[in-house]
């Protein structure tokens, strides 16, 4: 069984950097796609990030461009997700999520929940001074 199981989480000042890490173990892992969601207090768990198997195709969603980078090291089977410049409004819970299964919604191509069939637990990023 594949697990994901995400890293690097912790208490960052604003305007500092950080890396957050999402290792698949258990089988071979492969998927179709690797992602990134947050989930700030209070809200709902937004697309992040996403990037095909293949690494041809990357999506961010808005609260994402500019500061953030999705990447993926093949032979360590990492997926990670760098954060620059991070505001307190960045804070919140990261997840890691793999999809098994070709986008069903080819408009939105994996940049909604649904399209997801296994999760990380999660790491938490406080933002403050």
């Amino acid at each position: 069984q594949v697990q994901l199981v995400e890293s690097g989480g912790g208490v960052v000042q604003p305007g500092r950097s950080l890396r957050v890490s999402c290792v698949g173990s258990g089988r071979t892992f492969s998927a179709y796609a690797v992602g990134w969601f947050r989930q700030a207090p209070v809200k709902e768990r937004e697309f992040f990030a996403v990037m095909s198997w293949t690494c041809t195709t990357l999506y961010y969603g808005d609260s994402a461009k500019g500061r953030f980078t999705i990447s993926r090291d093949n032979d360590k089977n990492t997926l990670y997700l760098q954060m620059n410049s991070l505001k307190t409004e960045d804070a919140g819970v990261y997840y890691c999520a793999g999809a098994l299964l070709p986008a069903r919604d080819g408009r939105r191509w994996y940049r909604v929940q649904e399209e997801y069939d296994i999760w990380g637990q999660g790491t938490q990023v406080p933002v403050y001074s």
